[in-house]
């Protein structure tokens, strides 16, 4: 079993109920996928939670990104870019603001997804809001990941998902075990010769 399958094999230890029981958390999660990733990959699953720190997110952060030699990588930070943008120009508009305002501007390319954005953000209920963008990051993760099984594309999908959860769990705790079952059954099914035992 290569490192990948073992890490991949090993994602679901989480009980289904995902409460974070017994000093589980998302970095204790972080910290043993580290600890089998090959050597070549850590730096690559550092630069991806880097992210995960909002004062981070500058046109130098995304520019490096987009020159990205992992796909999952430079797609991802795109896609991700491009809707921060879009939340930002909507907010600009209610506000009665210039629209470009505190816009990220650069040569990102042309954002698929806005039609979609736009839909999602015209409801009248926050939380609404939120679950319709995390649903579209939530799709963008499952298309970049497309057959991906053992690999890194497949952990850094993984804890893009989990860190989704991991929000949840702390705005909506009925949600969050929601999209924690439906990560779990994701990557069992992905690794169909392992069995597993829930605690």
């Amino acid at each position: 079993m290569s490192n990948y399958e073992y890490i991949i094999a090993s994602l679901p230890y989480l009980t289904r109920d995902f409460n974070y029981s017994d000093g589980v958390d998302f970095d204790k999660v972080v910290a043993e996928i580290r600890e089998s990733l090959p050597g070549k990959d850590a730096s690559k699953l550092d630069f991806f939670l880097k992210s995960f720190q909002p004062e981070v997110l500058s046109p130098e952060f995304y520019t490096e990104a987009l020159g990205e030699r992992n796909s999952f990588l430079r797609e991802f930070f795109r896609f991700d870019l491009l809707l921060r943008n879009a939340k930002v120009r909507f907010l600009n508009r209610e506000l009665g603001r210039e629209e470009d305002k505190d816009v990220l501007k650069g040569e990102w390319g042309e954002f698929e997804e806005q039609a979609k954005v736009e839909s999602i953000l015209n409801g009248q209920d926050l939380l609404g809001r939120e679950k319709g963008l995390d649903d579209l990051y939530w799709e963008k993760i499952d298309s970049l990941s497309l057959f991906h099984y053992f690999d890194l594309t497949a952990v850094l999908a993984y804890l893009a998902k989990l860190h989704i959860v991991d929000r949840w769990l702390r705005l909506d705790e009925e949600k969050g075990r929601e999209l924690f079952r439906k990560l779990v059954d994701e990557v069992r099914g992905s690794f169909k010769g392992v069995q597993y035992t829930d605690k």
